[in-house]
């Protein structure tokens, strides 16, 4: 008994040391365990052949553990429990997942079911006809005399027909229906409900061969010759088509949905198409490891997004105080080289409106000038073009020549002959608004390495460099 013991023993020490070496930790986060493929997948992905600035398997540990650290506070925070989160998470992770409930014989069934559909609706409706016809195109509001001009005409063309003159020939002459006459007047192969009725009843009436006398329709005087009719196509002739169908339409979704419900019906217990497609995630993910990372790769960059830009990305563009803070303790950081002018070019029709454009905007902040001037100046009719911006040298050829006192050629502005400018010329800019997008993303800088720190303060990284000196190399 004892020996059988230490041999079982020996059996599962030695299954468990194989387990652990087969994928080992590389670092524990907060006393979560990071397996090495996990972080072989991330580095090798970012540190592709493509990738410019590429990162030495030690240098790119801070970036995982960075990245690892904002999903785990994103958990924290809850953000992977509600309905948005899961619900987009779910469409990415699904779009590997939902291929895996149809196959081929699940589209041939289809295509055959719409085979089938369509050839019982054509031939119990009187099958398919092939014809052709020559026009003489008649508005519907013609005169009485432009209609009986038609019916001359039609009636001369019917009457070549009958001596002998060829179909085709005429059409290609005579036919105001300009498509069908280049290939001699064919309209190939015709089932009921796709023409105007007066033409349908008499080329399905018609036999074959038969030449039809003139015949009124909505477009004019008709003369049609049927040349064949038959039942719809066999199936062998129009599979592809079918199948074309199927993948335009979108119809692969339309089976896989019918697949998933299927099984939820008959599952025992019952259960709901999304406990399908989970149980199906986790053995498809189970089995390969590729698509593991993948789905795990959706899970977190959802997280680090939201988390991102709740933290980051959106609280500093939203915050003004922050952001003025920021410039008036970093000011020195954001000097030009040389001036600036905060303000317009703007043409006008009338001299007055020159002072008017100057005096209405004394009073209003920069940021809202554009919609201002819309109201007073182009509600009703446009009496001013304008352009806003903060603009160094050679931005604007009449500011330039205006403002900076260039020799330069200013071009006319069609029906607004008259310009000029108004604002201030800056050596440096006054508030933070006038380099905004700079000062957001130092800002933003600011605030995410003062995140960091307080996540790495949080939260516990545990490496272990001895597997770290095994990536991609086992």
């Amino acid at each position: 008994m004892k020996v059988k013991s230490l041999l079982v023993a020996m059996l599962v020490a030695a299954t468990t040391a194989s387990a652990q070496t087969a994928d080992p930790t590389i670092m524990t986060i907060n006393g979560k365990a990071v397996p090495r493929s996990e972080f072989e997948y991330s580095y090798n992905k970012n540190n592709s052949e493509t990738v410019v600035d590429k990162k030495s398997v030690e240098e790119y540990v801070d970036l995982f553990v960075n990245y690892k650290l904002k999903v785990m506070a994103a958990e924290e925070a809850g953000i992977d429990t509600t309905k948005a989160f899961r619900d987009e998470f779910r469409m990415y992770r699904d779009q590997q997942i939902r291929p895996s409930f149809i196959n081929d014989n699940d589209v041939e069934r289809e295509a055959r079911k719409i085979y089938e559909d369509t050839r019982k609706r054509i031939d119990e409706s009187g099958g398919m006809v092939r014809s052709r016809h020559i026009l003489v195109a008649l508005k519907q509001n013609a005169s009485k005399a432009q209609s009986d001009s038609a019916l001359v005409r039609a009636d001369s063309i019917y009457n070549a027909l009958i001596k002998g003159a060829d179909f085709a020939t005429l059409a290609q002459r005579c036919s105001d229906d300009k498509g069908s006459a280049r290939r001699g007047g064919d309209l190939s192969w015709a089932q009921r409900g796709y023409m105007v009725k007066e033409f349908e009843d008499v080329i399905f009436s018609a036999k074959v061969g038969e030449i039809s006398k003139p015949f009124l329709s909505p477009y004019g005087y008709h003369i049609v010759r049927v040349d064949a009719k038959q039942n719809f196509f066999p199936y062998d002739t129009v599979r592809a088509d079918i199948h074309r169908f199927i993948e335009s339409r979108g119809l692969r979704e339309h089976i896989i949905s019918q697949n998933i419900d299927s099984i939820a019906k008959h599952s025992v217990p019952q259960c709901t198409p999304e406990d399908v497609l989970n149980r199906r995630a986790d053995e498809m993910a189970a089995a390969d490891p590729a698509l593991k990372s993948l789905i795990r790769e959706y899970h977190d960059g959802l997280l680090l997004y939201e988390i991102s830009n709740r933290t980051v990305w959106d609280k500093a563009a939203k915050d003004e105080a922050g952001l003025a803070a920021y410039f008036k303790k970093n000011r020195k950081r954001y000097k030009w080289e040389k001036p600036r002018f905060k303000g317009i070019a703007y043409w006008v029709k009338e001299q007055g409106d020159v002072e008017a454009v100057k005096a209405s905007l004394k009073k209003v902040p920069f940021e809202l000038w554009p919609e201002h001037l819309r109201k007073e100046f182009n509600d009703s009719t446009i009496r001013i073009k304008v352009v806003k911006g903060i603009f160094r040298e050679g931005d604007n050829a009449l500011i330039d020549k205006v403002v900076f006192g260039k020799d330069t050629t200013v071009a006319d502005v069609k029906d607004f002959p008259i310009s000029a400018t108004y604002g201030e010329k800056l050596k440096a800019p006054k508030t933070y608004n006038d380099v905004r997008e700079l000062v957001v993303t130092d800002y933003q800088e600011q605030l995410e390495k003062a995140w960091i720190e307080a996540l790495r303060k949080r939260y516990t990284v545990v490496l272990n460099k001895e597997v770290l000196s095994t990536v991609n190399k086992h």
